[in-house]
């Protein structure tokens, strides 16, 4: 099992930064792969950026240049910097977390990024 918690969350305006975390408990060892998603309403939740824990980093071509993810060495946290934020990345963040074993993926509870213009 593995539990995760996101934070960081909150209103910025336009061309600000925010940093989103997300501590994962449990059974970290078994985490593999930690990535960001965000949703927006009427909207599939898509991918923001993703990390593995050999360090390959992916990123939606929306947010490439501007958000940056990184870890801790034990993948137990996972942190997603985002900079010069735009209005159209106002959406839930969800941390999400790939293990090596059944369920395979959990999610956290999210957090609202919110960017005005």
């Amino acid at each position: 099992q593995v539990q995760l918690v996101e934070s960081g969350g909150g209103l910025v305006q336009a061309g600000g930064s925010l940093r989103l975390s997300c501590a994962a408990s449990g059974r970290v060892f078994s985490i593999n792969v930690m990535g960001w998603y965000r949703q927006v309403p009427g909207k599939q939740r898509e991918l923001v950026a993703q990390i593995t824990s050999g360090d390959v980093t992916n990123y939606a071509d929306s947010v490439k240049g501007r958000f940056t993810i990184s870890r801790s060495n034990a993948m137990n946290t996972v942190f997603l910097q985002m900079n010069s934020l735009k209005p159209e990345d106002t959406a839930v963040y969800y941390c999400r977390a790939q293990t090596s074993q059944y369920p395979y993926v959990y999610w956290g509870q999210g957090t609202q990024v919110t960017v005005s213009s």
